[in-house]
């Protein structure tokens, strides 16, 4: 198991390979200059790219499932869109699914990727490893309770506010590295980036569930502002995909 803060250096994919199979990356837009100039800085909430337990419906929890083809090819795809932030920093789950889709991201930035256990997914005990039917058969009073959104600990793991409590001081021993205008681009999971959306903003654990689940590789913003953190996108990049995954 990694501890929190170790570091990976990624090494810098050629641009023109790079370009062969993706394309040129986007431009940065004019609203990171803007950002830049008042000082305030943003954390990107990214989710991984998909794998073989997402499209089976499987919870993944904290086993450590590896991206599927389809999830590296969304994992680049993203990372170009990304890296038009400009990010200054790049934090990730130690999970091989979200490492891998920050690597992507590193490639093309040039930055190296800090690990830190803190945002794993939600551990989710006895549930791992189990798709939804066979939830119903062998979990049916307390599956059917978390699907009407009661907070309950799956499985017999973690409960939301127990993954709050460290997945956002995660987040911001990250943020201490991020200059003034700067961004944070944090690799994590589903239920992990929802519940830290929640806490940052200072939303009561009982409407966490009114912000919706993030597709695989797709993206949250929450920036700086005088009352705290504000939501600036969410879900972004979704390019219609479905959302699928421990958090649904």
């Amino acid at each position: 198991m990694s501890g929190q803060g170790d570091e990976i250096a990624i090494g810098a994919t050629e641009p023109a390979e790079f370009a062969e199979l993706t394309g040129p990356a986007p431009s940065p837009d004019v609203a990171v200059d803007r950002r830049a100039a008042r000082g305030s800085r943003q954390v990107v909430l990214w989710r991984h790219g998909r794998t073989a337990w997402n499209l089976e419906r499987r919870f993944q929890g904290q086993t450590d499932i590896p991206l599927d083809e389809v999830g590296l090819v969304q994992a680049e795809r993203a990372a170009r869109v990304l890296a038009g932030l400009r990010p200054s920093v790049i934090i990730a789950s130690d999970l091989i699914r979200a490492t891998r889709t920050a690597e992507a991201l590193a490639q093309l930035t040039d930055l190296p990727v800090s690990l830190d256990e803190g945002l794993r997914e939600t551990y989710a005990g006895t549930w791992q490893g189990l798709n939804d039917d066979e939830l119903r058969t062998r979990h049916a009073a307390d599956f059917e309770a978390f699907r009407r959104g009661e907070r309950i600990r799956r499985g017999g793991g973690e409960l939301e506010s127990e993954v709050a409590d460290r997945v956002v001081p995660a987040i911001l021993r990250g943020l201490e590295k991020v200059p003034p205008g700067g961004t944070l681009v944090v690799a994590t999971h589903g239920g992990a980036a929802r519940v830290a959306l929640g806490r940052m903003m200072g939303l009561p654990e009982r409407l966490w569930g009114a912000l919706g689940g993030l597709s695989n590789c797709c993206w949250s913003v929450v920036g700086e502002a005088r009352s705290g953190w504000r939501l600036l996108e969410h879900n972004a990049g979704t390019l219609l995909e479905p959302v699928i995954g421990d958090d649904e």
